[in-house]
């Protein structure tokens, strides 16, 4: 199964609706800035489960509260997903970390700094930030799930979503 992960889109629709209609995932998750963009592909794509936080931009843009931390499987796998600002994730990784094995995430999704990492810790634990995906392009994750267990976690970009004839 397929997991788009999508950060900081800040109004930009263009490059997830392209992102959403290449990968054909099973499930997105949106790590906030701006939690209505996500709502609003949930709208375009009713087959297709959201999960979504918001992020430190969205509190003046939800009509109701929104948990800031999810923990819980998706697609087979246990996601701790997180817009990382409250783990002050622009200076260190180590709150994040923490948290995420201490609810026993297989990966730790986070957005915030708008700089794209995907890595697995010497645990095995994956740390994917998916980086921006603005209407400017940028940049999304993308988890490949086989039953329990995560086979693949990697970056796409701009180039990487184009389709060739």
């Amino acid at each position: 199964m397929k997991i788009l992960v999508l950060s900081d889109s800040h109004a930009g629709l263009s490059f997830m609706r392209r992102a959403i209609r290449f990968v054909k995932p099973d499930a997105v998750v949106h790590l906030g800035d701006y939690y209505d963009d996500a709502q609003a592909m949930a709208e375009e794509n009713p087959n297709i489960r959201f999960h979504m936080v918001p992020g430190n931009c969205d509190r003046h843009r939800m009509l109701r509260y929104e948990p800031e931390v999810l923990c819980y499987d998706v697609c087979g796998v246990r996601l701790y997903m997180t817009h990382g600002h409250n783990h002050q994730v622009k200076l260190t990784l180590l709150r994040l970390l923490s948290d995420a094995r201490a609810m026993g995430a297989a990966a730790a999704l986070y957005g915030h700094t708008h700089v794209a990492d995907c890595h697995r810790e010497e645990d095995g634990l994956w740390v994917l930030n998916p980086g921006h995906c603005g209407s400017s392009g940028g940049s999304v994750g993308l988890i490949e799930t086989d039953g329990n267990t995560i086979k693949a976690c990697r970056l796409l970009g701009q180039a990487d979503l184009e389709v060739t004839v």
